[in-house]
This record gives C-alpha cells, structure tokens and sequence, in this order.
C-alpha cells in the first residue's frame, strides 16, 4: 500500500489522512492470467489500480476481440462511461497476466469526496488523464500509418512485446496480424 500512497502523491498532493481514508476502502485482489474482471455487459462498480500485473479494455465487434487499452503497473483501471452513468458497460476488463490489483469500491470512492476535496481532485486528474490518453490513441489511428504507431507504442512500452499476446497489441493498434508480423520483420 506505500507504493501506491507513494504514486498517488506523484499526481496530487494528499494528506496522510486522506491516503488513510482511501486505503480504507481498497481491497487487494489477485487474479490469474485471462480472469476476467468486469465481464462485457457488467455495470463497473469498481476501479482498479494495478500493483503488479497487466490489464486490457476489450469488446466484441463483428465476432472479432478488440483490444481498446492495455494497461500495466500503476494505472488506474475502470470502463469510466459505466462507472459514471451507472449503466452496463460494452466493454469488458480481463488479466493479461497474473496479477496484483487494488480494487477501489466506487461508491465508497464518492462518498469521500464529500470528506477530503483532495480525493476528489487526485481522481478528476486520473480522470482527465485518461481521457487525454484515449484522445491521443484515436487521433493516433486517425492520423498515422500502422508502422508509426507501432514505433511510438514500442518506444513508450519497452517491455510490453515480452508480456503481451501479439494479437492484443495488434488489435490494439488498429491492424491485422499479419500486419503487426511485416512491421515488425523491419525493424
């Protein structure tokens, strides 16, 4: 739990109690490679911080699995749109790897927002960083070819090629397999 406080302080200042008040309300969850977390269909109730571990944002279109995020140490996972309407989400969260989670109850998240504005504010930030983070993704496909994603992708996660399918890492990109094998047979 330090190094979560320890993180969270990276992007918000929080007082000791405030941190406390928080850690009061996750619960650590281990889960086993391809645990699904949040089924498709589910209403997200919950956001996860990943201690240690890998986790993607999928759904189904057309019969196929589409990888929308992947997501390793340190970030906060959530279908946002389900967990802020109350609605069931189309998307689904799964376990790339073994992993070590922080489950945060998202009702009991908003109820101390009321006590400690510094809560609030850490999670507005979250939350306006991963919007950003979405935005950039989408305008990635827009406006770059495929191999140019995968140079950023590569530089931005060094390690992530060792630790993910190739096929999530290519839906992820917006290409085929097959697509993913000839970029990566130039570089």
């Amino acid at each position: 739990m330090k190094e979560f406080i320890r993180y969270i302080r990276t992007l918000y200042p929080v007082s000791n109690e405030a941190a406390e008040a928080l850690a009061g309300i996750m619960t650590e969850v281990k889960c086993k490679k391809h645990a699904i977390l949040q089924p498709i269909g589910h209403t997200c109730r919950v956001i996860y911080f990943v201690k240690k571990g890998a986790l993607r944002i999928f759904y189904e279109k057309d019969g196929k699995d589409i990888t929308e995020s992947l997501e390793f140490e340190n970030a906060f996972v959530a279908r946002a749109e389900s967990l802020l309407s109350g609605e069931p989400s189309h998307k689904g969260i799964e376990a790339m790897e073994d992993s070590t989670l922080y489950a945060i109850n998202a009702a009991k998240l908003v109820e101390l927002y009321d006590q400690y504005l510094e809560i609030e504010r850490l999670f507005k930030k979250i939350f306006l960083n991963a919007f950003v983070t979405m935005l950039k993704r989408i305008e990635s496909i827009q406006f770059y070819p495929a191999e140019t994603r995968y140079a950023n992708f590569v530089k931005e996660n060094p390690n992530v090629l060792k630790r993910v399918s190739l096929k999530y890492i290519a839906s992820y990109l917006g290409i085929t397999q097959v697509s993913l094998s000839r970029i990566r047979a130039k570089h």
